[in-house]
């Protein structure tokens, strides 16, 4: 009687065993988890893996959409578009077996992406204790894409959840990211969602599929740039170890005298396996969580490329239009997988149609940062000021908005911790640009000048009509240049919606710059009657 009993337990338990081998877990995309944000107003991609045919059907807020997974064991549903929705409710996804996410709200999700300065976290920010401790805002949530690279094709999965604003939480969230969102936020009372695409030290061809890269005219020079750095790299590893060494012997000492570590730590050189690479965190990081419906995107990059302006004039939109394109193509509805055949199918057999296509609603909003005023060992230089001009130069793409920050950096920390500003005027952008309000975002930009008799040049603004505004006793950071190209300071007053310059060493001025250096100095103080500052320009192309 008892080995009838362990017979009949063991062929239970094998068809059990079998049953799950014959039927695969239902899962959802990394992306979705407890706490999501779906973005109001726009069908919401809703997607994850299964059983090959296994039928699956998603709920949420009275909708219920029912579908299977392909032959690749794929499988997707769009949720029609929605209001905003700050109370939360169940995401629940049902086929061999249930998911159920908890806290699920809608509003406006942003795709934050770029290098260290939108990494940098709140704890490290101005006044982070008081920041955290007053960051109660149950309805911004961050996910944090954990950084990964893939090589050549998408990688399976991100990792990461969504997390809730809160004291304890605020601290590890995106400066940059919080503060635009807190300032969303509070204006326009709707939960906003911060997607967290971050890595430090990137380039931005690392940022881009090869595809967006070889439309390019600097593919070829990409690529052999990185074959060198590859090449290069044995030798650069091994420098860098023996002073990393030497480093750590100081370190050491340091520390056992109770004085802080030496700030001259080696950074690391590029190489095989590591983020400057080209496309690798393209594949690693954007590419997995594309098609999550997005509000738009916000980018703070461009330190890495620093002396590569050239290139930057055209990567940079290269970028643009590839996420946009990548996120439109995506946004396309699922061909419902084929029924099961259990007959064979005639020619004339046509797959079902797909669901109509909304009118595209223009292309997604683009926001970013321009570079921050950062000596670099040079301020006088002008590799920084020839960066943040290629950036500016983007501005010619549609539905694209620069938030200045020419005014805020530090001479001597590559990291600018008063993010709160930077958040500001992203939201600024934002609210101007994105949302239709009324509200000031740009400071003055230069219009057009022209040259008076008695040598002065006088310079006309954009952006001014609430007037010029001189912070100190007397406008600087404008220089003149006559016909021997060097670059003199000039007097400047405001006359107007103008600035009149003129010098007494150039007495005929062929060009004006203004803040065009790595670190203006003097302060570069021309702002508008919002405060916000005159964004750096030269009318010359030397």
């Amino acid at each position: 009687m008892r080995l009838r009993r362990r017979l009949a337990l063991s062929l239970a338990l094998g068809f059990a065993l079998l049953a799950g081998a014959l039927h695969a877990e239902v899962k959802l995309a990394a992306v979705f988890t407890d706490h999501a944000v779906l973005q109001r107003d726009a069908a919401v991609p809703v997607w994850g893996t299964a059983k090959r045919g296994e039928k699956i059907t998603v709920t949420f807020r009275g909708q219920t959409l029912a579908t299977k997974a392909d032959r690749d064991g794929r499988w997707r549903v769009d949720l029609a578009p929605m209001p905003a929705q700050p109370y939360p409710a169940d995401l629940v996804v049902d086929g061999a077996n249930t998911i159920t996410l908890r806290d699920v709200v809608v509003g406006d999700v942003w795709f934050c992406s770029g290098q260290s300065n939108i990494e940098w976290p709140v704890r490290l920010s101005d006044n982070a204790a008081t920041e955290a401790g007053t960051a109660r805002f149950p309805l911004i949530r961050h996910f944090k894409v954990a950084t990964q690279l893939a090589h050549g094709q998408p990688a399976a999965a991100v990792q990461g959840s969504w997390i809730t604003c809160s004291p304890e939480t605020a601290p590890h969230f995106s400066a940059v990211g919080f503060f635009f969102a807190r300032d969303l936020h509070r204006d326009l009372g709707v939960p906003i969602g911060i997607l967290d695409v971050t890595w430090g030290g990137t380039p931005i061809e690392s940022w881009l599929a090869p595809a967006m890269l070889a439309a390019t005219p600097h593919a070829a020079s990409v690529a052999k740039a990185w074959s060198q750095t590859v090449a290069e790299y044995p030798a650069k590893k091994a420098a860098h170890d023996q002073k990393m060494a030497e480093w750590q012997k100081r370190a050491d000492a340091a520390q056992a005298a109770g004085r802080p570590e030496p700030a001259d730590k080696p950074w690391r050189p590029a190489g095989p396996g590591l983020p400057e690479e080209p496309s690798v965190t393209w594949f690693g990081m954007v590419a997995p969580v594309v098609p999550y419906a997005i509000r738009g995107f916000v980018w703070y990059q461009g330190e890495s490329n620093v002396g590569r302006e050239a290139e930057y004039r055209d990567l940079f939109p290269a970028l643009i239009t590839g996420w946009r394109d990548a996120w439109t193509a995506a946004a396309q509805p699922p061909t419902p997988p084929e029924e099961p055949r259990k007959k064979k199918r005639t020619k004339d057999a046509a797959p079902p149609p797909a669901a109509p296509v909304p009118p595209a609603a223009g292309p997604l909003p683009f926001l970013f940062v321009q570079l921050p005023n950062y000596a670099d060992n040079n301020p006088a230089g002008t590799a920084w000021a020839r960066l943040r001009e290629a950036q500016a130069a983007a501005l010619a793409l549609p539905a694209v908005g620069m938030a200045v920050t020419i005014d805020i950096g530090e001479s001597a920390n590559l990291h600018p911790p008063h993010k709160q500003e930077v958040g500001r005027r992203l939201a600024l952008v934002a609210r101007a640009q994105v949302y239709g309000q009324g509200v000031d975002a740009a400071g003055p930009t230069y219009a057009d000048h022209t040259f008076d008799a008695d040598g002065a040049v006088r310079i006309r603004f954009s952006n001014a009509e609430i007037g010029l505004v001189c912070r100190g006793p007397r406008v600087q950071g404008f220089l003149l240049a006559g016909a021997d190209r060097v670059f003199r300071p000039a007097e400047a007053r405001i006359e107007g919606d103008a600035v009149v310059v003129r010098s007494a060493t150039v007495k005929t001025p062929m060009a004006v710059r203004y803040a065009f250096a790595n670190d203006p100095l003097p302060d570069a103080n021309l702002y508008n009657g919002a405060g916000l500052p005159a964004a750096p320009f030269r009318t010359d192309n030397w």
